[in-house]
């Protein structure tokens, strides 16, 4: 009965009281699995998506290398979700190295990472995506229809993924 409650009541009640997306961020937080940085390279290897690095390097305890250890699935899914809906050139400039904020959906644990800001990419997330308000430090914000945050710092996106969007 208690999973019932979880799992059918409480995301029908969530619908009716517009709180759907906090919904599905905790339930899908649950099941997360942990990818290592090969892992992730390698799927995002297949998908046509590059990544880079001001160091060049892959070190997730160096700020300025672009590292996938611990990943989420979700967000590595996420990410190919983007690339391959959008039909864009998708370049990862931030993984789960250090030097990120901190908090439950941070970088460190696996649930974003940052891309390039390439127009395709852009015109895609602003024309596809609901404007939603501004984060506190002023950034412009998209939330896709799976819930995922899409924030626009100037130099890159800084993307949320609390699922893989449809993956």
């Amino acid at each position: 009965m208690k999973s019932f409650v979880r799992r059918v009541v409480v995301p029908v009640v969530a619908v009716l009281v517009g709180l759907l997306p906090g919904v599905i961020a905790v339930e899908q937080a649950s099941a997360l699995t942990k990818m290592t940085h090969s892992q992730a390279a390698s799927i995002f290897r297949a998908a046509g998506i590059t990544w880079s690095s001001t160091g060049g390097c892959s070190d997730w305890n160096v700020s300025t290398c672009t590292s996938f250890t611990n990943i989420n699935d979700s967000t590595v899914y996420g990410v190919r979700t983007l690339k391959q809906a959008s039909g864009c050139a998708v370049n990862i400039t931030g993984g789960t190295e250090v030097g990120h904020a901190s908090g439950t959906y941070s970088h460190r644990n696996g649930y974003k990472v940052d891309i390039s800001v390439y127009t395709c990419v852009s015109n895609y997330i602003r024309n596809t995506f609901t404007r939603i308000a501004n984060r506190g430090d002023g950034a412009a914000q998209w939330r896709s229809g799976a819930g995922n945050i899409y924030a626009n710092e100037g130099s890159h996106w800084d993307i949320t993924y609390y699922n893989c969007g449809g993956c």
